[in-house]
């Protein structure tokens, strides 16, 4: 009885191997250039969350001080005390930020104060491309875009 069940059972044939791996390969050309597109998404939702928590500190450094920090002081006016142009008189000790951060591309995100949109100020990263401008993944992203 047990000898006649090992002559029944029968491997795949290359045949049936083939279908699997072409159909794996056709699955592999559909889903695959959707999952690299991914990185690029959380990059710009990361820029976005980041411009945000920028906005919060600039936000805390005018409740604290009544203005906003210049273009020339930047935003390490929220890491530190400025020492130039305005100074402000309730600068917290630790600052506002422990860092100013980069955007996701490695690129400093742009600050403007005031801002060219008839704002108080401006946060700008400029993408994927590092470049002014652009489409996709290198278009700019935007403060006054975020509200």
């Amino acid at each position: 009885m047990e000898r006649s069940r090992i002559h029944d059972s029968r491997g795949f044939t290359l045949i049936e191997i083939m279908v699997v791996v072409v159909i794996l390969g056709i699955l592999a050309a559909i889903i695959v250039p959707k999952f690299l597109s991914r990185p690029d998404e959380a990059k710009v939702t990361k820029a976005k969350v980041d411009i945000k928590s920028l906005e919060e500190a600039l936000g805390l450094f005018k409740l604290d001080n009544g203005f906003y920090p210049s273009t020339e002081q930047g935003l390490q006016a929220l890491v530190s005390k400025p020492e130039t142009g305005r100074i402000p008189t309730r600068f917290p000790d630790g600052g506002y930020l422990k860092r100013v951060p980069a955007d996701p591309w490695d690129t400093p995100f742009v600050y403007l104060s005031p801002g060219r949109q008839n704002r108080d100020f401006d946060l700008i990263s400029y993408g994927a491309d590092g470049q002014a401008g652009g489409e996709g993944f290198n278009a700019d992203i935007n403060s006054w875009e975020l509200d």
